[in-house]
């Protein structure tokens, strides 16, 4: 089983900066691209940014230039640095992790959700 631990969402005005992180541990091999996801009130469930296990990274563009994902591949760890923060924002961010098992098998695990709310 693989466990990811998600923190650092919370409340933060326009403007500000809030950091997230995520911890993925349990049977896990070697872990591939990690990634940011949010779903915003009425919206579905969108990328926000992935990096992959050299760093390649990949934003969506209404956060490009203002997020920055970044990962610790000793520690199995993706954090999602936000800054100038804007009410649209405003979402439950998941983290996602693509790795490989015991089993030599490629899956994909799911945070259990970290709320961010930005206000005006």
């Amino acid at each position: 089983q693989v466990q990811l631990v998600e923190s650092g969402g919370g409340s933060e005005q326009t403007g500000g900066s809030l950091r997230l992180s995520c911890a993925a541990s349990g049977t896990i091999l070697s872990v591939f691209t990690m990634g940011w996801y949010r779903q915003g009130p009425g919206n579905q469930r969108e990328l926000v940014a992935t990096i992959t296990h050299s760093d390649d990274t990949n934003y969506a563009a209404s956060v490009k230039g203002r997020f920055t994902i970044s990962r610790d591949n000793a520690k199995n760890t993706v954090n999602l640095q936000m800054n100038s923060l804007r009410p649209e924002d405003t979402a439950v961010y998941y983290c996602n992790v693509e790795y490989q098992d015991y089993y030599f098998l490629t899956q994909s695990a799911w945070g259990q959700g970290t709320r961010v709310t930005v206000s005006s």
